[in-house]
């Protein structure tokens, strides 16, 4: 084996300060099945569980759509903040873990190294990106406000919260090490998001919303470049004689339906 694939970043301080934290306070050790992704035994970590959840999202926010039809809208003012607070949060801490997770993986290795290695699919950002993917449950909870507030529901943003959740589930499940291009980026544009939601709930004029969208469309840009890319890697070292750099690890379905998936938000967003 090669000494370099087997080389693993030590934990970053970001990391440390937690566990240290955790360990201070004498808090029990999560089980493993919440700190590693166990197919079929980690919360959501089935089909028939994801498809029940989205189900259940949809059966909510529609059926509370055609209840709030005769009812006056609530306002929910501190609770739309603290959701809005919560998830700017969340989603800096998640970024701040894999960030300094994916930069020693980026300067051993290079770039194409820390995208297509298996071993680039590492344990803490495994657990880092099973954090991401429940997080996008709570995400759920834009569209209960929407309802209550009697806000329209488009169709981007139905359909945008609930494929990202099943996005997360099959790269979890193709074990897909691009994965993390796509999920710093889009937790990067989300503390922003979610900061502007705060912020404008609360009365604040805010003077860069108009760059919101525009800071989406780019995100997907580059998420297609780079899933585009590792997956050409993958199909051409597999398939064909075409010029490639090598394999890239990752499950050929979660990758044809990342890549999908991203262009059709591409589109949508555009549009």
């Amino acid at each position: 084996m090669n000494p370099l694939s087997a080389w693993k970043p030590g934990p970053g301080p970001l990391y440390s300060t937690i566990t240290g934290l955790w360990e201070t306070f004498g808090l029990p050790s999560p089980p493993v099945e919440y700190r590693t992704w166990v197919s079929g035994t980690s919360p959501l970590s089935t089909q028939k569980a994801v498809v029940a959840a989205i189900g259940t999202y949809l059966l909510v926010i529609f059926g509370g759509r055609e209840i709030m039809r005769s009812r006056s809208a609530y306002k929910l003012t501190p609770l739309f903040q603290a959701h809005n607070l919560f998830l700017t949060a969340i989603s800096a801490l998640i970024l701040g873990l894999m960030v300094e997770e994916i930069i020693p993986l980026y300067l051993k290795h290079g770039f194409y190294w820390s995208i297509c290695n298996t071993t680039a699919f590492t344990p803490r950002l495994i657990t880092y990106y099973m954090l991401n993917y429940y997080v996008k449950y709570i995400e759920l909870i834009d569209t209960v406000f929407l309802v209550l507030k009697k806000k329209p529901l488009a169709f981007l943003h139905v359909f945008h919260h609930a494929a990202t959740a099943i996005l997360c589930f099959t790269q979890l499940e193709g074990e897909t090490s691009v994965q993390w291009v796509v999920i710093t980026l889009n937790l990067t544009v989300h503390v922003i998001m979610y900061y502007y939601y705060y912020a404008t709930a609360g009365g604040a004029k805010i003077w860069w919303k108009k760059y919101l969208t525009t800071m989406q469309i780019t995100q997907f840009v580059i998420d297609l470049f780079i899933t585009y890319f590792a997956s050409y890697q993958h199909f051409a070292h597999k398939y064909t004689s075409l010029p490639h750099v090598s394999d890239c690890a990752g499950s050929e379905g979660a990758a044809l339906f990342g890549c999908a998936l991203l262009t059709s938000y591409l589109f949508l967003f555009i549009a």
